[in-house]
């Protein structure tokens, strides 16, 4: 699969989705509606990376590096503000209450060939954390700012042909 730019990807947010103790898989996001937050102008950055553990070893004179529990960096979305925009507004609905909610990415990156392709996709439920309006100086478009704590794993779907 060669490279791809970021352009044209899409996120969307589904429902309230509760956790669970293993890993999601694909067809835990199967009932969710989705509504793309549009128009985008960041996605952030997304997947785990495993807590620093540190042990000094005074026998062996030596500090151990051990792997903890894995955690996903927060994602920032950068939007331009559109007050009609349902996505926008599931996002600032989201960040009034508690609960994670499912997400989706859908990346540009379908191939040219094949009988039915399917570009990349990412799943997973994060808390809306933050829902703030970016308003600079004049020569610039108002933003919404979300913060999104991704809570779970994430749900790889490859790109495919269809064949």
């Amino acid at each position: 699969m060669p490279i791809f730019a970021t352009a044209g990807s899409k996120l969307y947010i589904g429902g309230a989705l509760s956790d669970k103790a293993a890993d999601f898989v694909l067809a835990d996001f199967n009932s969710q509606v989705w509504v793309e937050v549009d128009p985008l102008e960041s996605i952030g950055s997304m997947g785990d990376s495993a807590q620093e553990i540190t042990f000094d070893a005074i026998g062996r004179n030596r500090t151990q590096t051990l792997k903890g529990t894995r955690r996903a960096p927060t994602m920032e979305v950068v939007a331009g503000l559109d007050m009609t925009d349902a996505g926008q507004i599931a996002l600032v609905a989201a960040e009034a209450q508690p609960h994670d909610y499912a997400f989706k990415v859908v990346f540009d990156d379908a191939p040219a060939t094949g009988s039915d392709p399917t570009p990349s996709e990412r799943y997973f439920i994060a808390k809306v954390m933050s829902a703030t309006e970016e308003l600079d100086s004049a020569n610039n478009v108002m933003k919404l700012n979300s913060s999104l704590a991704i809570n779970s794993n994430l749900v790889r779907v490859n790109a495919a042909t269809g064949d």
